[in-house]
């Protein structure tokens, strides 16, 4: 048997120390990822708006980042993996049903729950912005009390940690 082998074989952390340091370094990633409040994603053209949903993401207990230039949201989103996005459709440059097709093909955001915030009310225009792949809708304009609901809605393990352990 090699020499090296046999070193190995008597000292089984030479071979294994390594990958078990970047294992523990990943599993304290992930537990301080979990203890962060949600992120979320959300763009919107009108600046006003924006405002607003800041406001009540705030509320709510989530971190946000929030765009206005479509163009950015794949690489922001890839980048942060947000715990949601919140993604108006009628957008400047790329649309959010554009964008929701991207987001799709994206191994690392296909998975992201994607909320449309949009003034398009009706119920075609509902069933269409389902059918392109966002997972819900909201139109505007919209109550507070009902903007926090699909918050909660879509994160309610992440806000409330507890509320899954018996």
């Amino acid at each position: 048997m090699p020499r090296l082998n046999l070193a190995f074989q008597n000292n089984p952390s030479l071979l294994f120390g390594d990958k078990m340091e970047l294992a523990r370094e990943f599993m304290n990633d992930n537990k301080v990822q979990s203890l962060l409040p949600p992120l979320i994603l959300a763009v919107e053209d009108n600046e006003d708006n924006l405002v607003l949903m800041r406001y009540a993401l705030d509320a709510v207990g989530c971190r946000s980042i929030c765009l206005q230039d479509s163009y950015s949201t794949v690489v922001l989103a890839k980048e942060h993996q947000p715990d949601l996005i919140l993604l108006d459709i009628l957008l400047p440059g790329l649309s959010g049903i554009d964008i929701i097709k991207l987001l799709k093909r994206e191994p690392l955001t296909y998975d992201i729950p994607v909320v449309a915030v949009t003034a398009l009310a009706g119920a075609e225009d509902r069933e269409r912005i389902l059918f392109a792949g966002f997972d819900d809708y909201l139109s505007k304009p919209f109550m507070i009390e009902e903007f926090e609901s699909k918050i909660y809605h879509h994160l309610h393990r992440k806000l409330n940690p507890r509320a899954g352990v018996n």
